[in-house]
């Protein structure tokens, strides 16, 4: 049995992603009940050197549905737009991916596979790739990275939140 494109991906993009929703769920009640700010969860980080948890979110959509989008304009390059500051445009960020994802085929997947496009960063690295190769060699791993950095974000904060919290409220429903 052979597994689609859209098998290998789209799936664990819309569960992820309705996962950080979750977490962001669990942030906001963590602030409350601290008296604590969005700002303090939208720009807490692991390391000075790292980005914050409210870009962190943003990338889970750049390398998912921003990956796909890129894919079929020939070229995808990082997204250094500033993030969402706040729970709700945060939410609403995913909401939008989501109802994006879930729009996409098979068939329209698997023209996304076939085409050829650059990862581009400046003039300075252009990486040719095939769809396929591009989403599941770059974008599915730089999307779960980017989803478990955002976790290990709240986690450090002392946001009560566990591996189910990652995996989500629906994780045994398939």
């Amino acid at each position: 049995m052979s597994l689609s494109l859209h098998a290998a991906t789209i799936p664990g993009f819309l569960r992820m992603l309705a996962n950080m929703e979750h977490l962001i769920g669990k942030a906001e009640d963590w602030c409350q009940q601290q008296g604590r700010g969005e700002e303090d969860v939208c720009g807490a980080r692991i390391a000075p050197d790292m980005l914050d948890f409210a870009y962190q979110v943003k990338s889970t959509v750049s390398h998912s549905v921003g990956a796909i989008a890129g894919i079929r304009a020939g070229a995808f390059s990082p997204d250094r737009s500033d993030p969402p500051r706040g729970f709700a445009a945060m939410r609403a960020m995913l909401a939008g991916a989501r109802t994006e994802l879930s729009a996409l085929t098979e068939a329209g997947m698997e023209e996304v596979g076939a085409a050829s496009m650059e990862f581009r960063m400046g003039d300075k690295l252009v990486v040719p790739f095939t769809g396929q190769n591009f989403l599941l060699n770059f974008s599915v791993p730089n999307f779960y990275f980017h989803a478990t950095t955002a976790y290990d974000i709240l986690r450090q904060l002392g946001v009560p939140i566990g591996k189910r919290d990652y995996l989500g409220p629906d994780w045994t429903k398939q």
